[in-house]
């Protein structure tokens, strides 16, 4: 088994099912000497990091070699340096298929992600749909997993906010906050893949949509971080020009807090379609019930409050940040 990508956030928790099922995992990583945690999720041997990049076909090629199954994990969420979203998620997607194949590969799993669009106004829509359709010429039955926003102890949604709610008296509510997301926890995304690894699910290639068991907007969501915070901060809505200016200022920061192509990206819902539900290309196709935000994200989000997990945050109904 060969995991593209296999040392980030989706990554590891990847890496931990798939070791924990017995299998030996190579895990395919620029820097694989920043990848040392991962060895400890298996059995001595089981995990082994090596060296590759997507934007290198002979790495790709020589860390397929041998494997069963290959995974591509491999995302960015903006443009820096060679990294860009052509390189990784279109021509890298290509690239990781066409190893695939040509180390006869049974199967190729491709990470998308949920509003992949061709003809999206969003690079990092239009990139992912072109990586999926790429990979799929490359590799005949690929099986490609677009989850929506995804959480879990390292996530990059609920921490980054609650950190902003820290020190920022309010809250930006990007086009008004009615975009409506179906949060995945980490854990359920890692399932999925395993199982589609073992050869569940269509066996001619398939696009499956991963989401939790709720569909909430991006107020909510909001809501619920400062409930779970224990902080009080305003929700200032913030009109889509105004935030596309901001994107533009805040996008050429080396981390950026926001992109233009991330408010792109919120103009349109980020839900499991009505097709995918009705052909079972879902969570529940899977045989996985998927846990809710409720359960999960309280336990990592405590240590935002101001005395860390001695500060118990008043009980809220609905949400509704204190």
């Amino acid at each position: 088994m060969t995991v593209i990508g296999g040392s980030g956030f989706v990554g590891r928790h990847v890496v931990r099912r798939l070791a924990q099922r017995g299998y030996r995992v190579r895990v395919a990583v620029r820097r694989p000497d920043l990848a040392g945690h991962l060895q400890p999720l298996g059995t001595v041997g089981q995990i082994v990091p090596v060296q590759a990049n997507v934007r290198h076909k002979d790495s790709l090629a020589a860390a397929a070699q041998g494997a069963n199954v290959v995974v591509n994990l491999v995302g960015i969420l903006n443009n820096a340096g060679a990294q860009t979203f052509d390189t990784v998620h279109a021509e890298g997607a290509r690239a990781a298929a066409e190893a695939a194949r040509e180390c006869g590969a049974a199967r190729f799993i491709q990470m998308s992600a949920i509003g992949a669009d061709a003809n999206s106004s969003s690079s990092y829509a239009r990139t992912k749909a072109e990586g999926e359709a790429l990979a799929a010429d490359a590799f005949a039955g690929t099986q490609i997993v677009r989850p929506s926003i995804v959480f879990g102890p390292e996530d990059d949604f609920f921490n980054r906010f609650a950190a902003m709610a820290r020190f920022a008296p309010a809250l930006p509510l990007v086009g008004g906050g009615a975009t409506r997301f179906q949060p995945i926890f980490v854990g359920d995304i890692a399932e999925a893949v395993v199982r589609l690894a073992q050869g569940q699910g269509d066996a001619g290639g398939c696009v499956y949509e991963l989401g939790g068991p709720e569909v909430l907007s991006f107020k909510a969501l909001l809501e619920f971080t400062l409930s779970v915070a224990g902080r009080r901060r305003l929700l200032v809505p913030l009109p889509f020009p105004v935030a596309k200016l901001m994107g533009a200022v805040l996008g050429i920061l080396p981390k950026p807090l926001l992109t233009m192509d991330q408010v792109e990206l919120l103009k349109a819902d980020n839900v499991v379609s009505a097709a995918a539900a009705d052909e079972g290309r879902t969570l529940q196709g899977l045989g996985i019930e998927p846990e809710g935000i409720e359960a999960i994200v309280p336990s990592y989000l405590y240590r935002y409050r101001r005395a860390g997990q001695f500060t118990q945050p008043p009980r809220q109904e609905n949400g509704a940040a204190p």
